[in-house]
Order: C-alpha cells, then sequence, then structure tokens
C-alpha cells in the first residue's frame, strides 16, 4: 500500500510541474534564456561552451542536455525545461530508494516523497528553471549518499563500479556547482573511514581516474586559459560592502530553510511560515544525536547496516549544516535572502536524515499503543470466571492498558504534530503558487506578443535592458539579437559581447523596454517630432521605439 500511494504521490508531483511548465510557471528569465543560448549554440554546432556564457565557473550541463530537444523541436523554454523536470524525476526516485536503504520503513519514505512533491515558489524554480548549478545538485547529492551506502555494504569485487560513477559524479559537480560540495565531503569522510585500504589500491586508482574525467571541462579550461573557478565561485558570493552579520544570520537561519525547503509564499515568507525556522535546527541536532547514538551503541563490525545508516544520515546532515554555514558567511544572505535562498536548494538531499527522529519517535509511540492494547486484552482475558487480579493488573485496567511514558507520548504527538505542520505549510505555500500562475502565463503572452511585433516590423537589432535581451535573443533563435544597455542608455554586462558589436553596426537598431520602467521613462525623452527622434510602437507591456529616418 505505502509503495503505491509513494507511486501516486510521485506521478502527481511530477505531473505538478508539467502542468506549472505548460502554464510558464515559474517565470523565465534572461540568465536561463542565456542557457538556452548555449543549448542553441550547441545543437547548431556552433559553439561548445564550458561555462555559463560571460563568467568563469558553474558548468553548461543543463545546456547539453537540453541541446537535442533544442535541435528536433527550436528554441522555447518548455524544451529548455524538460530535462529538469526528468531531473526532478529521478531525485524523487533516487530519495525513495535513499530513505528505504538507509533503514526507513515504506511509509516514511512515503513521506519524504510526499514532502518532496509539493512545490512552492522557490523550489520549483530551484528544481525547473534552467538556469544553471540547481535542478542537477540534488538527485546528484542523493545519488552520491546512495552508492555510499552500497560502498559501505557491498563486497569488495561490487565496489570498483561504485567507485567509479562516485568519483564521475563528484567531478561532474565540481564543474557544474560547488554548492553540494559540504556533501561531498562529509560523505568522502565516511568512505575514507570505512575504506581507507582500499582506496590505497585500485579502488582509489579508479576514483581518481572517474573524477578527472568527470571534472575535464574546468580542468581543461582552467589549463588553457590559466583561470581559477574557486575565485570566480567566491566572487558571487555578493557584492558591494559586507553585509551586516545580523542580516546574514536573518537570512540564513530564519529565512533560508523556510524558503528552501518549501514553506514560503511567492517572493516573501509570512511571519506563520517561520516556524520551521526554529523546528529545522532542532530536528537537525536530534538526527545528529541519535545518528551519533547509534553508531556508539549499536554492536557488530563496521559494515552492518544499522552503523552504515548512522554514518550516512551523521554525514547528511554534516552536508546540510556546512551548506546552511557556507550560505551564512557569504554577503548574498544578507544583501538579497529572498532570491539567494537558492543556495540552500540542496538542503532537501538531507531530508530523509533529517526527518529521522520523527519516525523515531511515531514508530515508539505506535509501538506502545500496540503493547498496550495486548497487553489490554491478555488482561481482560484473564478476568473471565470470577479471577481475581493483582494489584499491577488491576492498575493496568485502570489506565485503559496504556504503559507507554509520558515522554514516549508527547514525542510521538509532538512528531506528528510536526509531520502535520510540514505538509499544511508545503500545501499552503503549492496552493499560493497555483494562485499566481494566470499572471505569469499573462506576462509570458504579453512577451510572445513582443516577439511577434518585432517579427511583424522587420526589427533585426535592439537595446534594451539586462532582463529583456537575452530572453529577446533566445526566444526568437537569434532572429532578433539584443544589445544590453543600462537605465541611462549606457552599455550594460553582454554576456555574448558579439550581439553589441552586431546591434552598434546596425544603423536601424531599435529598442525595447517594459512599459513604465526607468529605461523607458528615459527613452520617451526622445521620443517626437523632429529629426533624429524616436517613434513608438506599444505592445502588451512593451515599448518598441524605432529609429525615425
Amino acid at each position: 500500500m505505502p509503495t503505491l500511494l509513494a507511486l501516486l504521490v510521485g506521478f502527481a508531483g511530477v505531473g505538478y510541474r508539467l502542468a506549472l511548465l505548460f502554464a510558464d510557471v515559474p517565470p523565465t528569465n534572461s540568465d536561463e534564456a542565456t542557457m538556452g543560448l548555449a543549448a542553441l549554440h550547441i545543437a547548431r554546432g556552433d559553439d561548445f561552451p564550458i561555462w555559463f556564457y560571460g563568467q568563469a565557473y558553474m558548468g553548461t550541463l543543463e545546456a547539453y542536455l537540453a541541446a537535442p530537444l533544442v535541435a528536433l523541436a527550436g528554441p522555447s523554454v518548455l524544451v529548455l525545461r524538460l530535462p529538469t523536470l526528468a531531473l526532478y524525476a529521478s531525485f524523487l526516485l533516487l530519495s525513495w530508494r535513499l530513505t528505504r536503504r538507509l533503514g526507513g520503513d515504506r511509509w516514511y519514505a512515503l513521506l519524504v516523497v510526499a514532502v518532496l512533491a509539493l512545490g512552492s515558489d522557490r523550489v520549483v524554480k530551484n528544481q525547473l528553471i534552467a538556469g544553471g548549478g540547481y535542478p542537477e545538485l540534488n538527485p546528484a547529492g542523493a545519488a552520491l549518499a546512495l552508492l555510499t551506502v552500497g560502498l559501505c555494504l557491498t563486497g569488495a569485487g561490487a565496489r570498483l563500479p561504485r567507485w567509479a560513477a562516485w568519483g564521475l559524479i563528484c567531478g561532474v559537480l565540481l564543474w557544474v556547482d560547488p554548492l553540494i560540495l559540504p556533501y561531498v565531503l562529509t560523505l568522502g569522510a565516511l568512505l575514507v573511514a570505512r575504506r581507507w585500504r582500499e582506496l590505497a589500491g585500485r579502488a582509489g586508482v579508479v576514483l581518481t581516474g572517474a573524477l578527472l574525467l568527470g571534472a575535464a571541462p574546468m580542468l581543461v579550461d582552467s589549463i588553457g586559459h590559466g583561470r581559477n573557478p574557486a575565485t570566480a565561485v567566491l566572487a558571487a558570493g555578493g557584492t558591494g560592502a559586507p553585509s551586516d552579520w545580523a542580516d546574514r544570520l536573518h537570512g540564513a537561519l530564519v529565512l533560508g530553510p523556510s524558503l528552501a525547503t518549501g514553506f514560503c509564499s511567492p517572493g516573501r515568507c509570512a511571519t506563520w511560515q517561520l516556524w520551521w525556522a526554529v523546528a529545522f535546527p532542532v530536528l537537525l541536532v536530534l538526527a545528529a544525536l541519535t545518528a551519533w547514538h547509534t553508531l556508539r551503541r549499536v554492536g557488530g563490525g563496521p559494515g552492518s547496516a544499522e552503523r552504515v545508516s548512522a554514518g550516512v544520515r551523521l554525514a547528511l546532515l554534516g552536508g546540510a549544516a556546512g551548506v546552511i554555514a557556507a550560505y551564512a558567511v557569504s554577503n548574498a544572505a544578507g544583501q538579497t535572502p529572498i532570491e539567494s535562498s537558492r543556495y540552500l536548494s540542496c538542503l532537501a538531499v538531507a531530508l530523509p536524515a533529517l526527518f529521522w527522529p520523527l519516525r523515531q519517535a511515531a514508530r515508539t509511540l505506535a509501538a506502545h499503543r500496540l503493547t498496550a492494547q495486548r497487553q489490554f486484552a491478555e488482561v481482560a482475558a484473564s478476568g473471565e470466571g470470577g479471577y481475581r487480579h493483582p494489584p499491577e493488573v488491576e492498575s493496568i485496567k485502570a489506565t485503559g492498558g496504556r504503559p507507554a511514558g509520558r515522554m514516549a507520548r508527547m514525542a510521538g504527538i509532538g512528531a506528528l504534530t510536526v509531520v502535520a505542520g510540514v505538509l499544511g505549510t508545503g500545501v499552503a505555500a503549492t496552493v499560493d503558487v497555483v494562485r499566481t500562475a494566470p499572471d505569469v502565463h499573462a506576462e509570458a503572452d504579453r512577451h510572445r506578443s513582443l516577439v511577434d511585433t518585432l517579427g511583424a516590423l522587420g526589427v533585426r537589432n535592439v537595446r534594451g535592458g539586462y532582463w529583456t535581451c537575452n530572453r529577446l535573443t533566445y526566444a526568437t533563435g537569434e532572429n532578433v539579437v539584443c544589445a544590453v544597455v543600462d537605465d541611462d542608455l549606457s552599455p550594460g554586462f553582454d554576456r555574448l559581447p558579439a550581439y553589441r558589436r552586431e546591434v552598434a553596426a546596425d544603423p536601424d537598431a531599435a529598442w525595447v523596454a517594459p512599459v513604465g520602467s526607468p529605461l523607458a521613462a528615459r527613452l520617451d525623452e526622445r521620443v517626437g517630432a523632429e529629426s533624429g527622434a524616436l517613434d513608438v510602437v506599444t505592445v502588451a507591456g512593451w515599448r518598441i521605439y524605432l529609429p525615425r529616418r
């Protein structure tokens, strides 16, 4: 029964996200379009970029995954996101399998899948937007944890392929996005502690070779151009003046867990949705203590299933703590806590370990109740035929056959309350996404009208803001090329400098700006009847400025 329910819940989670994609949710942006342009260039054979255009970090794995679909169906947001939807589906499957391998029963695995099937605004953005570095992290992290369990339990002869897979995934992750690095370090430390003798032999060679293969794009580029991706990653942790530590801690410890786990409404966290900021660290500590106690208590060899489960759970919890710590020391946590909470997206990898205390408390409560019912039945049966019970039996009958301790009952009820809170808050945040879908779809329709109008006007080159340009260029399959300008009309940040050169060479290049934007207000000053002024065409929330000839 729980397996079937988990399958249905998983299909519901995937179906919900597929429906969002057809409704143009979550909203796309120019960063996602930049990955789309990379996929377009790969599909055409024009370019094979290693890094996200305009920077020396964040690998373009998503572009390579989408390139075959772009080649078949042409450029669109939907074809760009179908691979990320597949990555999400694989994450559900891997999380179910990981939970079971850790010793969780099917009902507990169902809980994990149910939580992951929900989708708040921040969660579906992390999972579906092909903007680089997020959709692939969670399935890769779950796969590493699952491989770690296998490497700790299986015989030596069956481990070499797992060592190769572990190294390959780590290498690819180092190229794509180092946000998952805390999990790599904690799971790797567990493997070193368990299999250090094996790693000194062939396994170490296989692991190293596979890791180098996975990281080959990064290594080749770094050696060839003398670039250090780590420097670029550190620089991306926030710009400008350093954030106040109070702001960083508020962003990382109060807003971060609630946003990343999927408990907040689009663009904001209501006060009642922040209860998870208290529950999360409590669960993290309790889960770590439970795993540590199991490691100290359980007998048998280091390869026993229960000890391996405890070790992997402890590694996952350590990885989650490391992710939060790394985020807390970054400027991004204080400067842009709502949007930057995407850096905590891989906290979901640790959910099978994080919820473990809830499982233990609920199981203890259920076991006590079952035992009490059996004892009461035995006592009641023994009372037939005028049999007089001793005082301790009379006590059991008087209490209704509930010998469970008060602490166990309180812990069990508390666990069920937290589970209800997790599911209830997640459902509320998911409903909020559905409510905003019509507005997001309407905005996407307005952008499609802009594309159609530019085509009808025969416009080939335009200038616009950063969040306009690459989105427009990708949507038109580079039939319209856009150069970025700031609100004061000065040149902006072009991730593909060739676009600026092409636009600069066109004397008839137009301008595009959203209605009511600062850029539109500045361009409106140049609209008039005099020679050299601009003519304006307004279409569905956009203004197109055409040079008068």
